[in-house]
């Protein structure tokens, strides 16, 4: 007789734990678990560019910006809500970077990062410049709608909790499907070895916008609940520092791990908040533990797991790298 084995994903444990905390905690605990959801969004939206295809982008706030200021657009001018919307940011932002990422995704390491920390300022300078007189210029956009959910309209941290953490949950369940599909392993090949992909009939240039576009598109949506969460935006919203703690977080945690990238949004989001009464020291404490951990374990707090496969294509083994 077969013994019934069950084996739980630390991540699934993880996700339960802060499920059940929203009743026993204060918005100001709650807020903070919201940020904490939307960076882990943005991160694991990061993370297919960076970890599963080896591309540095140091611009991600820029595609996060565009689907924010699309969906604000349309709805303080034409009162459309917010959460319909949603897809539609995230077609603006895929848009965005098929149409700027094109000309440049043959740029490889240095040269890429460089340019991608150029889209992302363009975009942020252009929002300042009140571009097309829409963007509202420094000030940003005001009044935008909270969503509604069949006429109920979310407000409270805690309703938004539900929300982000929703949505958040659907990412995992979309990106760990697209890590085993025959796109997620093109990908790895590209960032494993570019010429040996080549090789084997992998269009390269393709895959890399692709990894690009729907790193941007998942992006772009993550941006609608953040202004409908605000209310309002501005440029300030989405300047380099914030594509830094994302690319920080996929970094830390262990890039091209779902897991990782949980942890690191846990960690580098949570940990300065619990510290910021040593706001004078915070950040250097936190700059040096950035630099031990890189040390002792240069792939992140969870590297993704090494997996071989067979001929057809299937799961032959998993092993911890």
């Amino acid at each position: 007789m077969k013994k019934l084995s069950i084996s739980v994903s630390p991540l699934y444990i993880v996700l339960a734990a802060v499920l059940v905390l929203p009743p026993f905690l204060d918005p100001y605990w709650v807020d903070l678990f919201n940020n904490i959801g939307l960076y882990a969004t943005l991160a694991i939206s990061l993370n297919i560019i960076v970890g599963h295809t080896g591309l540095f982008n140091l611009g991600h706030a820029a595609f996060y910006a565009i689907g924010a200021y699309t969906a604000a657009i349309i709805n303080t001018h034409y009162h459309i809500p917010m959460l319909p919307m949603i897809p539609l940011s995230g077609i603006a932002a895929g848009l965005f970077a098929f149409v700027v990422m094109r000309p440049i995704i043959h740029l490889r390491g240095d040269y890429l990062c460089i340019v991608t920390i150029g889209i992302g300022e363009i975009v942020r300078i252009a929002l300042i410049n009140n571009i097309f007189g829409i963007t509202g210029g420094a000030n940003g956009i005001f009044g935008i709608s909270r969503p509604e959910i069949f006429g109920y309209v979310i407000r409270t941290p805690h309703q938004f909790f539900y929300l982000i953490w929703a949505f958040l949950l659907i990412t995992i369940v979309v990106f760990k499907r697209l890590e085993h599909s025959r796109v997620g392993r093109a990908l790895n090949c590209v960032r494993d070895d570019e010429i040996a992909a080549q090789s084997s009939g992998i269009n390269v240039a393709s895959y890399k916008l692709t990894a690009f576009v729907i790193g941007a598109i998942w992006a772009g949506m993550t941006g609608n609940i953040f202004a409908s969460k605000m209310t309002i935006i501005s440029p300030e919203s989405f300047s380099f520092w914030e594509s830094v703690i994302m690319f920080a977080i996929v970094i830390l945690g262990g890039a091209g791990s779902i897991e990782g990238v949980i942890v690191g949004s846990l960690l580098i989001i949570g940990l300065p908040e619990i510290f910021r009464g040593l706001s004078t020291s915070r950040m250097l404490v936190f700059g040096l533990a950035m630099i031990v951990m890189m040390i002792l374990r240069p792939r992140g707090l969870i590297p993704p797991k090494l997996r071989r496969y067979n001929l057809n294509g299937l799961i032959k083994q998993d092993a911890s790298s």
